[in-house]
């Protein structure tokens, strides 16, 4: 028996942060990154929290990829602070570390169960309706992807305004996560009907407006559908999950600090052809992988069908690459720069372990060896 279930409340539109004006808590914890509190964006929430009368406090200690030690220091604050309510506002960083904070404070103090509401201020990682937070070990140069329901925020609040002045590079960057994010969700062995109709339209406006979004952060209506499309890809990866390019992904960001969506964008050609056995020397055959079939759906979405599943698979990879050349996203792991041939090859083997385990590459639509791993990361090289 499969389930699908929705349990974020999600406002959106226009005005949509005033959601925070309706709010009867006794007191609130605002857990923001750093640059939403200098650029002063954190007034958006807190203007409202005290047009409701609602005493908060802030807490700014985050950073990509939370380590445990932040994770540990949010959790002594929370613990402190007892709120009834804890808002997160930033990008997947900030919501990862709420997400783990409650997840932990409420283990440590029995009857402790504060209303989580995540207010994302980028349009990629759709963590605002995810059990799913990535937690880092920096010394082991790991990162945890932890998942359960309970991590799940009981509120979601989409509002455009602030995303505005995301710079052109993070819209890139956190674009081709949402679109990784709706096709890995839509090949994944746990997917469904569900989950296969979010993620077809997550990638449907994804073809319409992500190169609008990235052109002109003033297009207000890109920008709201990409922010609409973020959340829909969440929706399913939390149902279906991902695959390898999220297992592979996660390690090169937590050896050499690539930005998530970079890393992404630069693998998901590259897993497309290694899960549909089709590259650009194959040739047309009798039967397919089932993953052939949803790869050729979502390039048909993107209106790239062609004369069979061979060439349609060879559009789907070309359309990737094209985004990332239109939105000067590197296509390998040299041209990003910073990183050294012989620092890189010799931590291929440690990363192709670690992608194995991680919990992602389990639903991954082809059984990977290590030996394959290893070899796509030398590909993206």
């Amino acid at each position: 028996m499969k389930n699908f279930e929705v349990k974020t409340k999600i406002c959106f539109g226009e005005h949509a942060l005033d959601r925070l004006i309706e709010l009867h808590y006794r007191k609130a914890l605002v857990i923001a990154d750093p640059y939403v509190v200098s650029s002063g964006m954190i007034r958006q929430v807190t203007d409202r929290l005290e047009q409701a009368k609602i005493p908060f406090t802030v807490f700014s200690d985050v950073v990509p990829d939370p380590p445990m030690d932040k994770v540990i220091a949010g959790v002594s604050e929370a613990l402190r602070e007892k709120p009834e309510c804890i808002i997160a506002i930033g990008g997947g960083s900030a919501i990862d570390l709420s997400k783990a904070v409650r997840k932990f404070a409420t283990q440590i103090e029995s009857g402790f169960n504060p209303w989580l509401i995540a207010i994302p201020t980028t349009s990629g990682t759709g963590s605002e309706v995810t059990s799913f937070s990535v937690i880092s070990d920096p010394e082991k140069g790991v990162k945890y992807p932890l998942s359960e329901e309970s991590m799940i925020p009981d509120e979601a609040i989409l509002d455009e305004e602030l995303v505005k002045s995301v710079p052109a590079s993070i819209t890139a960057d956190t674009g081709m996560d949402v679109l990784t994010h709706a096709i890995e969700a839509y090949v994944s062995v746990n997917n469904n009907e569900f989950s296969a109709a979010l993620a077809e339209k997550s990638v449907e406006i994804c073809g319409q407006f992500l190169l609008r979004s990235y052109s002109d952060n003033n297009d207000t209506h890109a920008r709201r559908k990409m922010h609409l499309a973020s959340c829909l890809a969440g929706l399913a990866f939390n149902s279906a999950s991902l695959g390898l390019n999220h297992g592979m992904a996660h390690q090169l960001g937590a050896n050499f600090h690539m930005p998530h969506g970079r890393a992404n964008a630069i693998l998901l050609p590259h897993i497309i052809e290694y899960n549909a056995e089709i590259d650009m020397r194959s040739k047309s055959r009798q039967s397919y992988a089932p993953c052939v079939r949803k790869y050729c759906n979502m390039a048909r979405i993107l209106g790239l069908s062609n004369l069979n599943e061979v060439t349609t698979i060879r559009a789907l990879v070309s359309y990737v690459e094209f985004m990332s050349k239109e939105m000067n996203i590197p296509l390998s792991v040299s041209a990003c720069g910073g990183i050294s041939e012989g620092e890189y090859m010799e931590k291929i083997e440690f990363m192709a372990d670690m992608a194995l385990a991680d919990a992602c590459t389990a639903t991954n639509p082809r059984v990977p060896t290590k030996a394959e791993v290893m070899e796509l990361y030398r590909k993206i090289w």
